[in-house]
């Protein structure tokens, strides 16, 4: 599976090739740093790699006076990874959550009846996790640890609720969709 910055470049890049210069301002102005904090360096050095991996190809471009740049667009191996990383990204439950929303910014690249499917699949793995959790949420449970850890359990809860409560809201959408 592609790392996070990799999911989010090969899913920029999808849409439209772009050059380092303009993913990095296109990454401010959606404001992904308020949730994911990636550095200008890190898109260059993943634009890199990827090009070494030949998930994307660069082509130098010269426009005017300026400097050449380079502007990179998704090879079919890139995409295969991209729309692989997706599914994968859907169907696993993490804290870590930028992971699939990374995944659900770029769903649409996916036929929509495989997208309702792996929403529907994502609900399920969640509502698992859920009721695994709610095992040890008990009175006696809560009585015989600190604190804290009742705590974070509640937190955890939380985040598996958000989190079904976000992928019903993608699988309306795409049930809404014509």
């Amino acid at each position: 599976m592609l790392s996070k910055p990799a999911m989010l470049l090969l899913g920029i890049i999808y849409k439209k090739p772009l050059n380092g210069y303009e993913i990095t301002k296109l990454l401010n102005y959606m404001n992904i740093k308020w949730w994911f904090n990636i550095a200008d360096s890190t898109v260059y050095m993943t634009l890199k790699n990827l090009e070494k991996k030949g998930t994307i190809k660069g082509v130098m471009e010269k426009v005017g006076n300026m400097p050449d740049r380079t502007i990179y667009s998704l090879t079919e191996k890139g995409k295969d990874e991209l729309k692989e990383s997706i599914k994968k990204s859907i169907l696993q439950f993490n804290y870590d959550t930028n992971i699939f929303t990374i995944a659900a910014f770029f769903m649409d690249i996916l036929e929509r009846e495989e997208k309702k499917n792996l929403l529907q699949k994502r609900l399920n793995i969640l509502q698992s996790y859920l009721d695994g959790i709610n095992k040890q949420d008990n009175e006696l449970w809560e009585q015989e640890v600190p604190i804290a850890h009742v705590a974070n359990l509640k937190r955890m809860i939380d985040i598996v609720n958000a989190e079904i409560t976000g992928t019903k809201r993608l699988l309306s959408a795409c049930e809404d969709k014509k």
